[in-house]
């Protein structure tokens, strides 16, 4: 039971790094892929859109397995050099 949990947890960390190799960029969850946010003021009205600032109005962010893997690759690039 032990080994096929193991396996598991393995096989999951497989394709979460070919998701990230991939596609590195994931939709933002604050604004749902909008890149901006509406904004209601208490009468009812829609106020002016903002742009996200978690995506900077981008509507994508970098997935964490890929932020991960250039930090490595970053630091092996300077520990090499």
């Amino acid at each position: 039971m032990l080994i096929a949990s193991a396996l598991l947890a393995l096989a999951t960390l497989a394709g979460y790094s070919l998701l990230c190799m991939a596609s590195p960029f994931g939709t933002c969850r604050k604004c749902d892929g909008a890149g901006a946010k509406l904004t209601v003021n208490r009468a009812g009205k829609l106020k002016k859109v903002k742009p996200c600032r978690r995506c900077k109005g981008q509507g994508k962010r970098l997935r964490l397995g890929r932020r991960l893997h250039n930090h490595s690759r970053e630091i092996h690039r300077v520990g090499t050099r």
